[in-house]
């Protein structure tokens, strides 16, 4: 049992490392903004926060209309991989491999067609969001700082969900090293440019917190140039790799919409879950909403382990049934649970043993009060990054049987049915302010993993009882 696991993570962590690496350098983007708002004071850390929250709810339903991409993709390239070993000759493709090249090169003309469409649309949704600020019960101050991030970062959305796309495709092609470089480098000019544009360094002018949002932004396009141009200048990547979206195929189109919509809403559900959450927060004050901020980027900084394990989880197992492999695909659950749960607990002890070392470069702003709030939270967290890790794991398993609509049902019930009721209940009913908030965050991902464990191997159980006559 030890050595089929030890050997099914390496298999794994083949795929999973460099996607983990990749995200947690992406989330280095977001740490950054966080860092340096924190420098800036309590209430910029606080409008920050909430316009990066903001952003990354609308980002996040993009994301998920393009992350089926990677399964597609992974498919069609094992049916392309088997359709050339069982050709076996040298006169050219087969009509079968050249069948499934196509369905590659549609699947990522498709995917950037739906990410434009996205980038658009969100952008104008992330305004007019920052224009209904003031009704949702957030400090004045806070709002009027909110609303200058949240136009600063919205052009940043349609480059990100580019970069998304393209993503997808390299990850679905098992080839997602570029990935890696190119994030580390955009890690350091993020810094740079945040900055200079928020002190007004090298003759650029000074912009405050709305520097951060404009530097972010630019860090977002640059990054889609090099990761697109990188994927042209892989021999294997680039005679698939098309921007020509006005050709691409209707069909590959309302398949990717029709798998990308339930992933956005599920996507769209945890990010909304936590959203309402830092909502509450901020009706408790600037502090409470800090503290708040700190913890959760801390969480999203930890919850990229599971992000990078359910990519390559979720790939593997597409890459598997569309070869037949189901014993195979349920070992890469208990694989990717077990890594995540060990990452978890070293995590968690950290947590435990030296909070406010860890705290230090979120919460620097003199405030006493909100560095208390957050050691409390930590506690909380430990516990809770366990369900979150899994829960994320588990819709990428689904996802890996091309079953998204289960994932959007099971969060609905386990974040809205479950979660928010027990986020009022302990904060508002109970008095336990922002503690309680994030006791309800734990119920909510505790309820949501187990359903959709449990719904992956119902689902796993039946799609193998189907084949079994074709295969016997």
């Amino acid at each position: 049992m030890l050595t089929t696991l030890l050997r099914d993570s390496r298999a794994l962590a083949t795929l999973a490392v460099p996607l983990i690496l990749t995200q947690l350098a992406q989330v280095a983007l977001t740490t950054t903004d966080t860092v340096m708002m924190g420098l800036l004071g309590t209430t910029e850390l606080a409008a920050g926060g909430l316009a990066i929250v903001i952003f990354n709810q609308i980002r996040t339903m993009g994301v998920g209309l393009v992350t089926s991409v990677g399964n597609q993709i992974a498919a069609a390239a094992a049916r392309a991989e088997t359709a050339t070993t069982g050709a076996g000759s040298d006169d050219g493709k087969s009509a079968e491999e050249e069948a499934a090249h196509h369905e590659v090169r549609a699947i990522v003309r498709a995917s950037l067609a739906v990410a434009t469409l996205a980038g658009i649309v969100g952008a104008l949704i992330m305004i007019a969001i920052g224009q209904l600020l003031t009704w949702l019960g957030q400090d004045a101050a806070v709002v009027d700082l909110t609303r200058t991030m949240i136009y600063a970062l919205a052009p940043g959305l349609l480059p990100c969900l580019w970069f998304q796309a393209v993503r997808q495709f390299t990850v679905g092609m098992r080839r997602p090293q570029a990935l890696l470089q190119i994030t580390l480098i955009s890690i350091a000019v993020n810094a740079a440019l945040n900055w200079a544009l928020i002190h007004g360094t090298f003759g650029l002018p000074r912009l405050g917190l709305t520097g951060v949002g404009i530097a972010t932004s630019t860090v977002y396009l640059l990054s889609f140039l090099a990761l697109y141009l990188a994927a042209k200048k892989d021999k294997e990547l680039a005679p698939y790799l098309s921007f020509h979206i006005t050709r691409t195929d209707a069909a590959t189109i309302k398949r990717l919409i029709g798998l990308g919509v339930p992933i956005a809403a599920t996507y769209g559900s945890e990010a909304g879950f936590f959203s309402v959450t830092a909502l509450m927060a901020g009706s408790f004050g600037p502090d409470a909403l800090a503290a708040h901020t700190a913890v959760n980027q801390l969480v999203y900084i930890v919850f990229q382990v599971a992000v990078g394990l359910s990519h390559a989880a979720s790939i593997n197992v597409s890459r598997e049934l569309a070869l037949g492999n189901h014993d195979d695909a349920r070992r890469i659950k208990n694989t990717a649970l077990a890594c995540a749960g060990a990452v978890m607990t070293v995590v968690g002890i950290v947590y435990f043993t030296v909070p406010r070392l860890v705290l230090a470069p979120f919460l620097d702003t003199g405030s006493d009060q909100a560095l208390t709030i957050a050691t409390q939270l930590l506690v909380v967290t430990a516990f809770l990054q366990f369900f979150d890790c899994t829960q994320n794991i588990g819709v990428g398993l689904l996802r890996g049987l091309d079953d998204t609509k289960s994932g959007f049902r099971i969060t609905l019930i386990g974040y809205w049915i479950i979660g928010l009721p027990a986020a009022w209940l302990f904060a508002y009913a109970l008095g336990l302010d922002t503690l309680g908030i994030w006791l309800g965050l734990l119920t909510g991902l505790a309820a949501t993993a187990l359903l959709l464990l449990r719904r992956y191997n119902t689902a796993l159980t039946a799609a193998q009882t189907q084949t079994a006559p074709a295969t016997a």
